[in-house]
């Protein structure tokens, strides 16, 4: 049977399939044009800014970071350039491991190398660059530029590296630079400076390096770069040139720094000298030292365990974290604070028998039988342990502690170095607080303040107080605020800044009582019975000074005996020093750890330092190995019109006066301080 068909009915059906077709084939149109609309009208700011970022990079320019120099212009840090090759982790086509393998075939890769690039590696971000050699040859960079092709992700990068050509000369003050880890850049993103450390890698890690960063990282600049569809710089569009950071001009002088470290030679110890007129610090020693160009790359693991795990410790900075009691060198302030407070009178004496009683504890004095009778005067010169036992206990914690509060003890300087150190000035309130878990031992003692007179007990002063304190005594007590950094030189305009440019304050002290003082210090160096006078012979000029030994662990009264003790116990040495007398140009404040007596081991260094300083002299090299044929000497002409200058003659010591009444004794629980010999 034939099927008839319906051709309207197809037709009609055709005709709507057609009807539909189109209409979709307009609103497919229809989305296109709109989509072409939205993305060439609409969006076409957005997306012609994000092809024009992917065609031209913002390239940050890395600042020259400042020179450090010391006082005559002798340069301590540095800039040199060098080519380094830097693997990107993020762009790597390969394993780690296999990319270092043949990258040693083209360039000398030694087992430190890896080591240094693993650790940097795990403080660094993936996108970021991290260094695998630094200072390549010419050859070097030769041999891996024809070979660039084959490994994605690895570039030789010129970079700028910090130098401190003078090694372990004022490490300590100087400090250095790193790499800068994943917490330094962290606080550095949340800093108002974040912008000016784009693509800074390196910064300030310890000493001025690090207090002054900002000064000596100076503005980064840029550049706007057209790029490849492969990222290669094609020609750069526009530039804004950097900011060099500023200029650290110092007041060290390094060639007495010189003079001082090879003056301690192997001993541990510090050493402050200041201007006392400008508080300007003009040697500033801490040894052991370090390389600080050790850091600057990285420092390999040896060598860092060596300086890390030392029992001499070299990284410490030891005239601002190092404390010590200061020995006998407190007497002079002893002296003075009697003075002002109208306790003794210069004149006034006492019989020394060679002990002081006290609630039935004796308290023994360095010579045997004692001084005889002994004046504020020859108290200092001779340095008499009964004189300030007595003197102690008639002034008592309260005033001894308000009055040496004058003079900086037990608080910061301010110097312009991190973590310095307030030390300790004993008081009752500090006792209290110190033992609050120890009812018992909160209470203050007469014995406390017996040994604190002597500048020993709980005494614990840094050397940078010490020298602080002797340069405001030398200055008749205006106080200047120590400083290493003298002048800051701008970047660009070369334009130079003070940074301490006036006095901070002025102890109220009487002028004859500061003249009588610095007399007494006179006669350390010059009587006849002075602790300093050996050390001080024929010096050429006259200056004041004090000895003093402390103690560093306590004897349970027992005798002192340097031999029977290990040589980390045995006492610290130390000296202080003014100079010229009439006129101070310098104050000095040094402690020798362990070394024994001040006068033998502290006093000599503090006349080589003087010696320099005032004449110019130096003494001769030590006769090593290293003075072999072929060794560079070292030469350092004396100072210019820099002639020693006169002092005033010490101040005769008058006439011993009748001892004094005993004072009343405190019946309380005593620990005698042990005399030692200056």
């Amino acid at each position: 049977m034939t099927e008839i068909k319906d051709s309207d009915r197809e037709i009609h059906r055709f005709r709507l399939r057609l009807t539909v077709l189109v209409g979709l084939v307009f609103v497919c149109f229809g989305l296109l044009v709109a989509r072409f609309v939205w993305l060439q009208v609409i969006q076409h700011d957005k997306y012609h800014a994000q092809a024009e970022d992917n065609r031209i990079a913002l390239v940050p320019i890395v600042p020259n970071r400042g020179l450090i120099v010391d006082r005559n212009g002798v340069v301590l840090a540095r800039n040199y350039s060098a080519y380094t090759l830097e693997i990107t982790p993020s762009k790597l086509q390969a394993s780690m491991d296999s990319v270092i393998d043949e990258l040693a075939k083209l360039v000398a890769i030694e087992p430190k190398d890896r080591k240094r690039f693993k650790r940097l590696l795990e403080e660094s971000r993936s996108f970021a660059s991290v260094p695998l050699r630094t200072r390549l040859t010419d050859d070097e960079v030769a041999r891996f530029t024809a070979q660039r092709f084959r490994f994605p992700g690895v570039e030789v990068q010129a970079r700028l590296f910090r130098q401190y050509p003078l090694g372990e000369v004022a490490s300590h003050v100087v400090g250095y630079i790193g790499r800068i880890n994943q917490r330094e850049a962290d606080a550095i993103g949340e800093s108002d400076d974040a912008a000016n450390y784009n693509g800074t890698e390196h910064i300030g890690k310890e000493g001025l390096e690090k207090k002054y960063e900002r000064q000596l990282h100076g503005t980064t600049g840029y550049e706007e770069v057209e790029r490849s569809a492969g990222g290669r710089a094609i020609r750069t569009l526009s530039r804004r040139p950097p900011v060099p950071g500023s200029n650290l001009i110092l007041s060290i002088d390094i060639e007495l720094q010189k003079v001082v470290e090879e003056a301690f030679g192997d001993q541990r110890g510090a050493f402050v000298a200041i201007q006392p007129e400008t508080g300007d610090v003009l040697a500033y020693v801490s040894r052991p030292g370090f390389d600080p160009n050790l850091f600057v790359d990285g420092i390999d693991s040896q060598s860092w365990n060596e300086l890390n795990t030392s029992l001499d410790k070299p990284l410490m900075n030891r005239p601002l974290s190092g404390t010590y009691p200061p020995g006998s060198t407190f007497k002079p302030f002893m002296s003075l604070a009697a003075l002002e407070y109208g306790l003794r009178r210069p004149s006034d004496a006492i019989r020394d028998p060679g002990f002081f009683m006290l609630g039935g504890h004796r308290f023994n004095d360095d010579k045997p039988g004692g001084h005889g009778y002994v004046d504020m005067y020859r108290s200092i010169a001779e340095s008499c342990d009964t004189y300030y036992y007595q003197l102690g206990n008639e002034m008592g914690i309260d005033r001894l502690s308000a009055f040496m509060h004058h003079f900086g003890f037990g608080e910061p300087t301010g110097i312009d170095l991190e973590h310095e150190k307030s030390g300790v000035l004993p008081s009752k309130e500090w006792k209290a607080n110190r033992f609050k878990r120890n009812r018992a031992a909160q209470k203050w003692v007469g014995g406390d303040t017996i040994s604190v007179s002597i500048g020993q007990g709980f005494n614990n002063y840094t050397m940078i107080q010490l020298a602080h304190a002797i340069a405001n005594l030398a200055n008749n007590g205006v106080v200047m605020k120590p400083h290493l950094v003298k002048l800051i030189e701008d970047g660009a305009t070369r334009q130079r800044t003070l940074t301490v440019p006036k006095e901070s304050r002025r102890i109220p002290l009487k002028q004859e009582n500061i003249d009588f003082i610095k007399s007494a210090m006179v006669g350390v160096t010059q009587e006849a019975y002075g602790t300093g006078r050996r050390a001080f012979a024929n010096a050429g000029y006259i200056s004041g000074g004090k000895t003093g030994t402390a103690q560093v662990i306590g004897l349970k009264g027992q005798k002192y005996n340097a031999h029977a003790i290990d040589e980390r116990h045995r006492d610290n040495a130390l000296y202080t020093a003014f100079a010229p007398a009439d006129k101070p140009t310098i104050a000095i404040a040094l402690v020798v750890e362990n070394a024994g007596f001040g006068a033998a081991s502290a006093a000599p260094i503090a006349r080589k330092a003087l010696d320099y300083y005032l004449l110019g002299k130096r003494p001769p090299p030590p006769k090593t190995d290293e003075t072999a044929p072929g060794a560079k000497p070292t030469v350092t002409a004396a100072r210019a019109g820099q002639a020693p200058k006169a002092a005033v003659p010490a101040a005769v010591p008058p006439k011993a006066a009748a001892a004094p009444a005993a004072p009343a004794a405190a019946a309380s629980p005593l620990t005698a301080p042990v005399p030692t010999k200056e």
